[in-house]
């Protein structure tokens, strides 16, 4: 009997290692899908702030990728890439963006996430109605 007296302690500092890791392993986790989840708003934040920007300025300087960068940083975000030309015509257009964040975990260190968005803009003339008839008043004389 005497020879099993120690083994309870370490059976018990066994369990409690395990409990720890376990919790950290789900801490990771929730880490995980809350950064995904704040990549994917700020994404689509600077995807819908860059759309319009690309037909005119909306108030900004007229620079979609800028607007779209500061959409993103404004959500804890970094803009990696931006496909957002500016077309001046009155056609549709697509505007798709990457961000990235650093997120820290636990158990695997810093790591490096990224998120898509697309979004698209089609700039409507509130002078012509629906048919493509002109209804503003002629110019005056």
């Amino acid at each position: 009997m005497n020879r099993q007296r120690g083994s309870v302690g370490i059976i018990a500092a066994a369990g409690t290692l395990l409990v720890l890791v376990i919790g950290l392993l789900l801490t990771d986790v929730a880490r995980t899908y809350t950064a995904r989840a704040s990549l994917a708003t700020a994404a689509d934040a600077a995807a819908l702030a860059a759309a319009p920007v690309t037909f005119s300025s909306f108030g900004t300087d007229g620079n979609p990728w800028r607007a779209a960068a500061e959409m993103a940083a404004a959500n804890g975000a970094e803009l990696i890439a931006c496909e957002c030309s500016i077309d001046r015509s009155w056609s549709t257009r697509r505007v798709a963006v990457t961000v990235a964040a650093t997120v820290d975990l636990s158990l695997l260190g810093d790591r490096r996430m990224t998120a898509m968005a697309a979004a698209e803009f089609r700039p409507v003339d509130l002078g012509r109605n629906a048919g493509g008839v002109d209804t503003r008043a002629p110019p005056s004389r």
